[in-house]
């Protein structure tokens, strides 16, 4: 016997023991069970306005100045990368010029 066919046999007892294949190793059909609707009413339009306008209210909003940091650093840290990343494909790009120029 080869592996394969004591595989497949293994294979096929372990998926009729987990109920995947019926005795004769058809694949047992299993039933989707129908997604069940909320009982729950829909809120109305103005009322979710209302409770997103009072959650907006609860967030802690950066200031003026937080935002202007936040907004340099930023901003630093990308002309930084860009260099950085420019600097590495130049160099990278002469290296390979090099190693097969002739």
């Amino acid at each position: 016997m080869s592996d394969t066919s004591s595989l497949n046999r293994q294979t096929r007892r372990f998926a009729q023991k987990q109920g995947l294949l019926d005795d004769d190793g058809e694949p047992v059909r299993q039933k989707r069970e129908p997604r069940q609707q909320s009982t729950e009413p829909r809120t109305p339009p103005a009322q979710f306005f209302r409770e997103v306008r009072a959650e907006m209210r609860k967030v802690v909003w950066p200031s003026r100045e937080e935002v202007a940091n936040y907004s340099i650093v930023v901003f630093t840290l990308l002309v930084l990368f860009t260099g950085l990343v420019a600097l590495l494909d130049f160099g990278l790009g002469e290296a390979i010029v090099k190693l097969f120029e002739r």
